[in-house]
């Protein structure tokens, strides 16, 4: 709980013993020794709105509902946050893009099939936290390596319109021989509509007659995720 929230007063960072100070603990035994509130400090670096860096670190985890919920707001929500101002803001969002960047690396260096673990991690740090539904699309080489990622329509909060004719043009503007598609739930729930199976079964067809191979459709609800081809639907 936020120290603030008990009526006691955290010390401010520079005020703890050497030993105590995240950024030393860190570095004398590693950074899984510090708690997630610790770890945020060391992004802020600076405290805010009457708090050091720690007790705001943590009351923003509290109000996002943990360290994924804090890495998936924007920055419209992140500045509207009593203590952020656009460095610290700043700071946050590009550790997201780290992670992001680090895991399509991963994507990008085996066949998707063999790093679908690298996949599903992408497609969460990529889809979640969207307001409205988002279908894209992984575009893949003959030996099933990433070419590109392309969103490629933009919905509403439950539905998407999706044209096959533009997810066609889209495979062979990248001269994709495989792909595995992906939309988000931002309901929050994963599981496939009788829309979404319908669909993926006349994309399979359309796909299929411009020889371009669909392994896989795949919904994203937060850090769920429900792949179509795992269920037996392709």
């Amino acid at each position: 709980m936020d120290s603030a929230v008990l009526g006691t007063t955290t010390p401010p960072i520079v005020e703890l013993a050497v030993g105590e100070r995240p950024r030393e603990r860190l570095l004398a035994a590693g950074p899984a020794t510090l708690r997630d509130a610790e770890l945020v400090a060391l992004v802020l670096q600076t405290g805010g709105g009457g708090r050091d860096a720690v007790a705001l670190a943590h009351g923003l985890l509290q109000t996002c509902g943990g360290m994924h919920g804090l890495l998936c707001q924007d920055a419209a929500a992140l500045l509207e946050v009593r203590g952020l101002g656009e460095a610290k803001a700043a700071a946050l969002l590009a550790v997201r893009e780290i992670l992001k960047r680090a895991e399509r690396g991963v994507v990008q260096s085996a066949p998707v099939l063999t790093s679908s673990d690298a996949v599903r991690r992408y497609l969460n740090l990529h889809l979640d936290g969207l307001e409205r539904e988002r279908f894209g699309a992984l575009l893949l080489d003959t030996r099933h390596r990433l070419i590109a990622l392309e969103d490629i329509f933009q919905g509403s909060i439950d539905r998407t319109m999706v044209y096959p004719r533009e997810v066609v043009k889209c495979c062979l503007r990248h001269n994709a021989a495989a792909v595995v598609l992906y939309h988000n739930h931002p309901s929050g729930d994963a599981e496939p509509s009788p829309g979404d199976i319908a669909l993926t079964n006349r994309l399979q067809s359309v796909l299929g007659e411009v020889d371009v191979r669909l392994l896989d459709h795949v919904v994203v609800a937060g850090m769920k995720l429900v792949s179509l081809a795992e269920r037996g639907l392709l």
